[in-house]
């Protein structure tokens, strides 16, 4: 199986993901009208997208641990990337001590984040004032 880019599946994710911004913020929220964390943020647009991804519920917000973490993209169809930031790039950042983070990146530029200190999902204008971890990008099997 070769592996080759999605850049139309990329831009609706970017595109899911922006109608979002102004939802309120709730912890392991999965649910446009109660509210979504950062990780239920992407598992909710990939859905939208018709991409569902299989996540458990439960999980630390504050931690340091990527293991639970470096599944999910494979199983979602992502490939981790080292490259100039395009729309539809899921992200992991560190926004602070055992504080690991999703963000996807807009159609327009800046990422698209569940913010739990603002208590909503909002839009960061680049640059993004955390560092990343990794970078993922979906990819489509033929």
């Amino acid at each position: 199986m070769t592996v080759q880019p999605a850049p139309g599946d990329r831009m609706k994710l970017a595109q899911a993901v922006e109608r979002y911004i102004g939802a309120s913020f709730r912890p392991h929220g999965r649910d446009p009208a109660t509210g979504f964390d950062c990780l239920g943020l992407v598992l909710v647009a990939m859905a939208d997208i018709g991409r569902p991804i299989r996540f458990p519920l439960r999980y630390a917000l504050r931690n340091r641990d990527l293991g639970r973490f470096e599944r999910l993209p494979a199983k979602a169809g992502f490939a981790e990337v080292e490259a100039p930031l395009e729309p539809g790039d899921v992200l992991l950042l560190e926004t602070g001590p055992a504080q690991l983070h999703f963000a996807i990146i807009a159609s327009e530029g800046g990422a698209i984040h569940a913010h739990a200190g603002l208590r909503r999902v909002v839009h960061t204008p680049f640059p993004l004032p955390w560092p990343i971890v990794r970078q993922w990008r979906l990819v489509a099997a033929d």
